[in-house]
């Protein structure tokens, strides 16, 4: 069982991506599924999450209005859109999923992560300024 992010990159200020959270070895349809990020010599941060048949988001404040989370169940992958990139927004970010409710992800303490039922490889941003 596995959750593969991608779609990272090099993008100067003011720049858009779309990261993509692909999972394998079982559907993750039925778990809460979100993004944490980590920046050099910060603390993990949450990013965004969503509930698992997407009609619930939840964004970190120096996220909200420029991020989008969404899902596709059929392809059991989870996106992230990111608009108006600074370059605080510089980071690994990470995918994850759990079995309880999208609030487990954004509640959860990010230094205790390693708690949800899964954590994928990250994916870097670098965003110049």
């Amino acid at each position: 069982v596995q959750l593969q992010a991608s779609g990272g990159g090099l993008v100067q200020a003011g720049g858009s991506l779309r990261l993509s959270c692909a999972g394998s070895g079982r559907t993750f349809s039925s778990d809460a599924m979100g993004w944490f990020r980590r920046a050099p010599g910060k603390e993990r941060e949450f990013v965004a999450a969503i509930s698992k048949n997407g009609d619930t988001t939840y964004y970190g404040d120096s996220v909200k209005g420029r991020f989008t989370i969404s899902r596709d169940n059929a392809k059991n992958t989870v996106y992230l859109r990111m608009k108006n990139l600074k370059p605080e927004d510089t980071a690994v970010y990470s995918c994850a999923a759990d079995h309880g409710t999208v609030h487990t992800l954004v509640v959860i303490n990010p230094k205790a992560v390693g708690n949800l039922d899964y954590w994928g490889q990250g994916t870097q941003v670098t965003v110049s300024s």
